[in-house]
């Protein structure tokens, strides 16, 4: 691929996908800081790659398995903070002057359920319901079947609706 090709790919990529990839870090660390760094690293690192001379076959799946990494990498120097820890000393979670209405509360409280749903249902629900990615485009970045993908979502949704139906009793 020549120099041209490659950074109208990158800047391509990067049009389409700097937002939702910074989502999915946002909702990772719950950190707006940390979010941008963490995907201003992403583009980074696959700008040197395709730099490299390497191809990537599906930009999107290869921009989330780079950002899961480093939000790995993230988590292990730095142990993570629950969502209403961080709320309670004020952090924004990005909703706008409409946070009193019941859509943000609800969302408010989904988030909240995550925290406890464990990783591995938590990631693919955010990548799926949030991220709006497809079960195949989450198994390339998981590296993981597609049947893996699909049942780890079926059972991380029962999990929130068991988390939610308890809550609400």
């Amino acid at each position: 691929m020549n120099t041209q090709s490659t950074q109208d790919l990158f800047l391509k990529s990067y049009d389409t996908y700097n937002d939702a990839i910074f989502r999915y870090c946002l909702f990772e660390t719950s950190n707006r800081e940390i979010a941008l760094d963490l995907t201003q690293d992403t583009f980074t690192k696959v700008w040197q790659y395709l730099e490299n001379g390497k191809e990537v076959e599906h930009m999107k799946a290869f921009l989330y398995r780079v950002a899961g990494n480093l939000v790995i990498d993230y988590r292990r120097k730095k142990k993570t903070q629950s969502l209403d820890a961080m709320t309670e000393e004020g952090f924004d979670v990005g909703v706008d002057e409409q946070e009193h209405n019941e859509g943000a509360y609800d969302a408010k409280k989904l988030m909240g359920l995550l925290e406890h749903v464990g990783d591995k249902y938590r990631d693919v629900i955010i990548m799926r319901f949030i991220d709006d990615l497809s079960v195949k485009e989450i198994s390339k970045v998981t590296g993981e079947s597609e049947n893996n993908i699909s049942v780890r979502l079926h059972r991380g949704m029962e999990k929130l609706r068991e988390l939610h139906e308890a809550r609400t009793k």
